[in-house]
């Protein structure tokens, strides 16, 4: 194990030590329940953080001049948002430290996967009141789908403000200069399946010395991120009731074996221990959600298309994030109003650049180009629109921190040219099946 996989270990044993040991703390505490309607004028104006896991300038300067705008129309408030980037692989592990030792952030960031634990735990505010209350704010503009992994009998604990599908970008100069077919050729013949973005990837990599196709984040850790190609087949790693495991099921086995296969046998996926970034020219095709696009440049030609297809049929699927306010932070009422102003329309339709918002009325291609012009209409009507449509989210569990680094564990014996899949899921299942019972 090379010394960038240990400390990702470490970091992920942490930060589940940490999830569970924020439940244990708000179990005994807080009740979640807190801003509702306008805030108390504070003794003097406050300063708010909110933590986030963008380093992107361009979208920190977007959220800094909404926030400003907010402080110079309610001075009484605020004096200060201050937006606070912490890195996405240390990001849960930074986030529930802070609250265990008693420095919440006043908002923050939510990963979807982590979702079904923060709301359980108490540890946010509803701030479904405050948004429903605030003049403008049109509430029920928001889709019930996207607000439901963050809702708890009836109340809103986080605002779902991300909604990005994933899809596939492409290098259309290596796929060119090795030969092969245009993705989006493909997808309007109605032959973009998971075994063609394969075999095109496999082509590229052997032309350019690069590497085929990558999926972001993953990186022999993150496995979560896979289900991004495993829906193609119409596969899960626990039952819907997330009572049984389920990475022994047919379809699971089948697409992890393509998975091991392509990377192992194929070449059209980098092995362990390889890095390669799409976005700097070092593969063909990356799998990531469209958000970001912002990392795109001119230095290659470049597309995007939905996701392929598996064998049972294609699927889209959506990471989606919420941010929250913490009951334990020094400012709930006022943090929470903040939140309707950082996501009320007009600001919803300015952060939609980067991040799909859960306004129907903003769900269109017209509205996201504007906002985004670096996606042409007819990309965002595919990959943005018709990708949110009967999408389904990464994998959450309630007990997702130990699960998560569990299953991690337990794959590892996956990521070797001579391993046995069947084996190893096995095995993965007899590991977390105790920690699905909790």
């Amino acid at each position: 194990m090379n010394s960038t996989t240990t400390r990702r270990t470490r970091a992920a044993a942490t930060g589940a030590a940490a999830v569970a040991a924020l439940l244990a703390l708000t179990a005994c505490g807080g009740d979640g329940q807190g801003a509702a309607g306008e805030p108390e004028t504070p003794d003097e104006p406050v300063d708010l953080r909110m933590t986030v896991w963008t380093a992107d300038e361009t979208q920190l300067a977007q959220f800094q001049e909404i926030a400003d705008a907010y402080v110079e129309a309610n001075p009484d408030l605020v004096s200060g948002v201050t937006f606070e980037p912490v890195p996405f692989e240390d990001y849960t592990t930074s986030l529930t430290t802070q609250l265990a030792g008693g420095n919440a952030p006043d908002l923050a960031w939510i990963l979807e996967s982590y979702a079904p634990e923060f709301v359980e735990s108490g540890a946010l505010v509803d701030v479904g009141p405050v948004l429903e209350q605030t003049e403008g704010y049109e509430y029920d503009d928001l889709l019930d789908s996207s607000l439901s992994l963050w809702q708890k009998d009836g109340g809103l604990y986080a605002y779902p403000f991300s909604n990005s599908p994933f899809g596939i970008f492409v290098n259309t100069d290596q796929v060119e200069a090795a030969g092969q077919e245009n993705p989006a050729d493909l997808v309007a013949a109605g032959d973009w399946t998971y075994d063609n973005a394969r075999d095109i990837a496999a082509a590229a990599a052997e032309k350019s010395g690069k590497q085929g196709l990558v999926v972001r984040d993953f990186d022999f850790q993150a496995w979560e991120n896979l289900s991004s190609v495993w829906d193609g087949w119409g596969a899960a790693p626990w039952s819907e009731d997330g009572t049984q495991c389920t990475f022994t099921d047919p379809a699971m086995v089948d697409a992890l074996t393509w998975i091991h296969d392509a990377t192992f046998t194929d070449g059209a996926m980098p092995g362990p221990g390889t890095t390669a970034d799409f976005f700097a020219g070092d593969a063909a095709m990356t799998i990531t959600q469209i958000s970001r696009a912002s990392s795109l440049d001119d230095s290659f030609a470049w597309d995007v298309v939905p996701l392929p297809a598996g064998p049972a049929g294609q699927q889209n699927v959506i990471g989606q994030a919420g941010i929250g306010v913490f009951a334990a932070g020094e400012h709930p009422d006022v943090a929470a109003d903040f939140l309707a102003w950082f996501t009320n329309p007009e600001n919803a339709a300015t952060l939609a650049a980067y991040f799909p918002p859960p306004r129907e009325s903003l769900l269109n291609a017209a509205d996201l180009a504007a906002a985004n012009p670096l996606l042409s209409e007819e990309q965002l009507q595919a990959v943005v629109v018709d990708g949110i449509q009967d999408a389904v989210t990464k994998p959450t569990h309630q007990n997702f921190a130990k699960l998560q680094e569990t299953v991690r564990a337990q794959l590892d014996g996956l990521w070797t040219a001579d391993a046995d899949v069947e084996a190893v899921l096995t095995d993965t299942c007899g590991a977390i099946q105790p920690l699905l019972e909790d």
